[in-house]
């Protein structure tokens, strides 16, 4: 998983650019953590207490909701686990690709401790 922050010097606002299929938790930093540092250490501390454990633990934000189960983290927009039963034309599908992000525990843990890294320097 490859990922760049940056911040935009004219509006401050910070940015996380993620590779293809980890878009979804460069939102969730942007958009549900950003500089909450409280935040931060609640999702390492929930990391540490799960690892190799069966139990799950979500935060649902605004937009995203963070799963953590069996060793992986899973982002992903809240809309997904609406019951809409919109119907699509045949040969159509949704586009939700960057809606849902999976990961390893210890490379959230990184992309946290980078994360804080960044947005603390600024």
């Amino acid at each position: 998983m490859d990922y760049e922050f940056k911040k935009n010097t004219l509006d401050g606002t910070y940015h996380a650019i993620f590779s293809m299929g980890h878009e979804a938790l460069g939102r969730w930093l942007v958009e549900e953590v950003g500089k909450d540092f409280t935040r931060m250490d609640e999702v390492v501390t929930q990391l540490g207490a799960l690892k190799n454990s069966t139990q799950e633990w979500r935060w649902v934000g605004d937009e995203l909701t963070l799963i953590l189960q069996d060793n992986e983290a899973l982002v992903q927009a809240n809309y997904l686990f609406s019951e809409d039963d919109t119907e699509l034309e045949d040969n159509m599908d949704f586009y939700d690709e960057e809606a849902m992000s999976l990961c390893g525990f210890e490379d959230l843990a990184l992309v946290i401790e980078a994360w804080r890294a960044f947005v603390t320097r600024f």
